[in-house]
C-alpha cells in the first residue's frame, strides 16, 4: 500500500525536522511551498521531501491544497494531508493500514487541536483529512473541507483507531487573513450553514459583537442548520456577545436557549454556571455545574471545549460551597479540581487553606 503525505507551507523552518520525523512512516512526502523567505525549502529537501515552490494569488487555502494534491503520485493508495505544525504519534501508518479497506474513501482519526498550559489535552475532535487519491477536491477559501467530485458516491469513511495527530502551532502566527476569506466564502456559497457559523464566530474573535449576533442569528434561521451542537455554539457566541455589550438579560436568555438546544453538551451548562458565579448566585452555580458533571461522555466533535472537561466545574462548585459556609463539600470539590490540574498553584492553595479550616 502506497501512502503519500502532502502539505502546504510558508516560513515554517522551525517545524521541519519534527514534522519530517513524524511523517517518515509514509512512502513519500510532497510539499507545496507558497513563498518562504526563510530556509524552509532547503530544510525540507535535505530531509527528503519533494518540494514545489509556487505563489498562490489571490491566496485561498482550497487553491493551495488542491495544487499540493496535484503533486501527489497518481498511483498513491492513500493521501494524508497534514500541516507542518502537526505531529503524528508513532505507529500511525500501521494503525491506518489496519483500518483502511479497498473501498474506503476517507479515514477519520483523533486530533488534538490544542493543549492546556500544563500539557494536558485541550480541544480534541476527529479529523477527516486522509483520503483516497482519486475523486476528491478541497473546497472553501478557508476552513477548507474535502469534497467528493468523482462519479457516483464516495467510498465509506473508516475510523482509524490508534491514529493520533497533535497540533503544536506557532502562537505568534497571525490569523488575520481568516476573516476576509470567510466573508468571501459566505459570498461564494451563501447557503452553506457551516461557513455562516464560522464567520459569526470569527466576528466574535474580532470583537465585532453586533456583526456576530446578526450573522449567527442568520445561521440559526437557515433550513440546513440542523446540527444541534453547532446551533448551540452559535447561541453561545450570541450570548457572549451580549455579555460584552453589558446586556446580561439577553445573554442569559441565549445561554438558556443553547442548553435547551443541546442539553447533552457540558458547555452551555457551564456558561450558565459561570454567569451565576458572576452574579454570586451560588445555588445556581451548584445546579448548573451538577448538570454539566452528570454528562460523562465527552463528544468527539470540535464543539467540545477543554474548560468544561477540566477543573473548572469542580472549582466553581468549591467556590459556591465555600461562599455558602459548607467547608466539607468545598474541600472535596477543591481536591477534585486539583486532581485534574495538579500543577495549578491556585487550586493547590485552595486545598491547603480549606484543609486547615
Amino acid at each position: 500500500m502506497k501512502i503519500v503525505v502532502y502539505a502546504i507551507c510558508k516560513n515554517e523552518a522551525q517545524f521541519v525536522d519534527r514534522w519530517m520525523d513524524s511523517m517518515s512512516e509514509a512512502d513519500r512526502v510532497v510539499v507545496l511551498d507558497t513563498g518562504s523567505t526563510d530556509d524552509t525549502v532547503a530544510r525540507l529537501e535535505a530531509r527528503g521531501a519533494a518540494v514545489t515552490v509556487e505563489t498562490i494569488v489571490p491566496w485561498r487555502f482550497d487553491t493551495a491544497r488542491n495544487r499540493s494534491l496535484e503533486l501527489v503520485d497518481q498511483d498513491a493508495d492513500i493521501c494524508v494531508c497534514t500541516d507542518l505544525d502537526e505531529v503524528f504519534h508513532p505507529g500511525w501508518r500501521v494503525a491506518l493500514e489496519a483500518a483502511w479497506t479497498p473501498e474506503a474513501g476517507q479515514a477519520r482519526y483523533r486530533y488534538t487541536w490544542s493543549f492546556r498550559p500544563d500539557g494536558a489535552e485541550g480541544v480534541v475532535f476527529w479529523y477527516e483529512k486522509i483520503h483516497r487519491r482519486q475523486g476528491y477536491r478541497w473546497a472553501h477559501p478557508v476552513h477548507e473541507i474535502l469534497r467528493w467530485v468523482g462519479p457516483g458516491q464516495p467510498g465509506p469513511m473508516v475510523t482509524a483507531l490508534g491514529v493520533q495527530l497533535d497540533h503544536h502551532p506557532d502562537p505568534a502566527k497571525s490569523r488575520g487573513q481568516y476573516l476576509p476569506l470567510l466573508e468571501l466564502s459566505v459570498r461564494e456559497e451563501p447557503g452553506d450553514d457551516r461557513n455562516a457559523h464560522y464567520l459569526g464566530r470569527e466576528y466574535f474573535f474580532h470583537g465585532r459583537w453586533d456583526d456576530c449576533i446578526a450573522t449567527l442569528q442568520g445561521h440559526l434561521s437557515m433550513p440546513s442548520a440542523t446540527w444541534k451542537d453547532e446551533r448551540a455554539a452559535s447561541m453561545r457566541y450570541i450570548a457572549k456577545s451580549y455579555l460584552q455589550k453589558g446586556d446580561l438579560t439577553q445573554a442569559e436568555g441565549w445561554f438558556l436557549r443553547a442548553s435547551a438546544e443541546a442539553p447533552h453538551l457540558r458547555e452551555p451548562w457551564m456558561d450558565l454556571a459561570t454567569l451565576c458565579y458572576r452574579r454570586e448566585q451560588w445555588n445556581g452555580v451548584l445546579h448548573f455545574t451538577g448538570t454539566a458533571l452528570a454528562i460523562t461522555v465527552r463528544p468527539d466533535t470540535y464543539i467540545c471545549e477543554a474548560e468544561s472537561w477540566g477543573p473548572l466545574p469542580h472549582d466553581l462548585r468549591c467556590q459556591a460551597y465555600f461562599r455558602t459556609g459548607r467547608i466539607g463539600p468545598a474541600l472535596e470539590e477543591a481536591q477534585k479540581a486539583l486532581a485534574l490540574s495538579p500543577s495549578d498553584p491556585r487550586l493547590a492553595g485552595n486545598v491547603e487553606i480549606l484543609s486547615k479550616m
